[in-house]
């Protein structure tokens, strides 16, 4: 799988901002699909992740409530939405996709960079 993200930005903090990753070579149908950030001087880190074939998300404390993630199957892509975003949600995203969720995630993309002003 391939996966190439998409939707970064400048941003004020408060406003919002969609990115997507799109996937090609495979279909993302039987996928665990990732947001991962990594801020400068931070370690990476978990934001969201949707199963495709549930549609179950999971998001991470400091984004809940603000993020949502979804998924489109006609276009293979499953994108974040960023509400209220705020200065510390400035990072690269990165996506990233995996076929069993009891192991580490296979498949990353390139990211995409988002800054949020304040």
């Amino acid at each position: 799988v391939q996966l190439q993200a998409s939707g970064g930005g400048l941003v004020q903090a408060g406003d919002s901002l969609r990115l997507a990753c799109a996937a090609s070579g495979r279909t993302l149908g039987p996928y665990t699909t990732g947001w991962f950030r990594q801020a400068p001087g931070k370690e990476r880190e978990f934001v969201a992740a949707v199963t495709w074939s549930t549609g179950v998300t999971v998001f991470a404390d400091s984004v809940k409530g603000r993020f949502t993630i979804s998924r489109d199957y006609a276009k293979n892509t499953v994108y974040l939405q960023m509400n209220s975003l705020k200065p510390e949600d400035t990072a690269m995203y990165y996506c990233a996709a995996r076929l069993n969720p009891s192991r580490p995630y296979d498949f990353w993309g390139q990211g995409t960079l988002v800054t949020v002003s304040s």
